[in-house]
């Protein structure tokens, strides 16, 4: 990504800015939805080591960087919404939509849970939630500052 990017978690702000430091280890996530987004923009770049290292240790299991490889080799990730985002003490859940290239467009719509340990915060695991009406006159949640209407939703 170029220097003048805008960051693919889709927060208005440059990559460089907004998630390239977490991915370079420069910082950690200060909260669980700046951990969100940064695995968000971690899958749509293809950054499986990051995906790895924010996954709770509890979680990582045999075969899982083979799974990320695939997950993130098969899928055009589009763009990212979060819906909430709550937080209490040491434990997370952020609400989120996660919207990927299919025929329609895929949405994964997820509430994740997230656990922070020596100051580290973690993806823990979610819940797949039924997907999101999108209005027409709404931003596309690309990033584009397009109408959903005139972006990715427009009739094909």
């Amino acid at each position: 990504m170029s220097e003048s990017s805008l960051c693919p978690c889709n927060s208005d702000l440059l990559y460089t800015e907004c998630c390239q430091p977490l991915h370079q280890h420069k910082r950690h996530a200060d909260n669980a939805e700046n951990l969100m987004r940064s695995r968000f923009s971690a899958f749509k770049l293809g950054l499986v080591d990051y995906l790895l290292d924010t996954l709770h240790p509890s979680k990582r299991h045999h075969g899982e960087r083979e799974a990320l490889q695939k997950s993130v080799s098969n899928t055009q990730w589009l763009g990212l919404k979060i819906i909430d985002h709550k937080q209490a003490n040491n434990l997370a859940e952020v609400e989120f939509v996660a919207f990927y290239q299919d025929e329609p467009v895929g949405q994964l719509h997820e509430r994740s849970r997230f656990t922070r340990e020596a100051g580290r915060w973690f993806y823990h695991d979610g819940l797949f939630l039924p997907p999101v009406k999108l209005g027409r006159n709404d931003p596309c949640f690309c990033g584009s500052g397009k109408k959903y209407k005139n972006c990715h939703g427009r009739d094909k």
